[in-house]
């Protein structure tokens, strides 16, 4: 990669081609880690959840930097996307839950900085192939993939914020966004390179196993409520 801040920024025909590619790659990738965002920031009291999410957003996309320049060799290690997505789906259960106050009769009290190490952590894990989209996609400019990093924390942001408010006034997109979670972390775990050594699913497949985790995410969400609140009965 040529590190060259300004390594093809000419403004040919290729450059702009790869910079809409990026600018479309945000677009379409901002909306998994906006949910969980939206999620781990809804406990916090209002006046501190833009904060939560500026911070935990501006952390998680320095680390993405960090990271992208190796992401290409990251995702062909054996294991790494299978312990990811296992990750997603437990820190999706746990948002699910604490998302639900209402149910529990308790609101969990969450820090600004625990729902800044949720976002960190979610984000990185969740974002690599997201790295990899917008690396492939720079084509070697240094300038193209810092664009593109940057880009995606002005739409998380927005769409993060929005999301959690939306969340209080309609709790259904709580399960819609654990639902979205569940899918993510199947797909990461279905697609790591040692799963796929030993089978290849086909995408009627792959779909089947991620409807069922996103499912299974939520059930498992209530079934845990369900317990607590049998637990304080007791």
């Amino acid at each position: 990669m040529d590190m060259s801040l300004l390594s093809g920024l000419g403004l040919d025909l290729d450059f702009l081609g790869r910079l809409l590619s990026i600018i479309l790659i945000d677009l379409i990738l901002a909306g998994d880690n906006a949910v969980i965002i939206a999620m781990a920031v809804r406990s916090l009291p209002r006046e501190k959840r833009r904060m939560g999410i500026i911070f935990g957003s501006g952390a998680a996309v320095l680390l993405r930097v960090l990271i992208t320049f190796f992401v290409s060799q990251m995702l062909q290690i054996s294991f790494l996307k299978l312990i990811g997505g296992a990750l997603i789906l437990w820190i999706a259960v746990k948002l699910f839950i604490h998302g639900l106050p209402e149910e529990t009769g308790e609101k969990k009290a969450t820090t600004l900085a625990q729902a800044i190490k949720i976002i960190v952590v979610a984000d990185i894990t969740m974002s690599l192939d997201n790295m990899l989209a917008v690396g492939g996609a720079s084509g070697g400019s240094v300038f193209l993939l810092l664009f593109g990093l940057g880009l995606s924390i002005p739409l998380i942001v927005l769409t993060s914020n929005l999301l959690s408010t939306l969340m209080d006034k309609y709790p259904v997109i709580i399960y819609i966004g654990a639902g979205v979670l569940g899918k993510v972390g199947a797909e990461m775990m279905i697609t790591d390179p040692a799963v796929v050594g030993i089978i290849s699913f086909s995408k009627y497949a792959q779909y089947s196993i991620e409807l069922v985790s996103a499912v299974l995410v939520i059930v498992v969400g209530k079934l845990w409520i369900k317990y607590m609140i049998n637990k304080e009965k007791v």
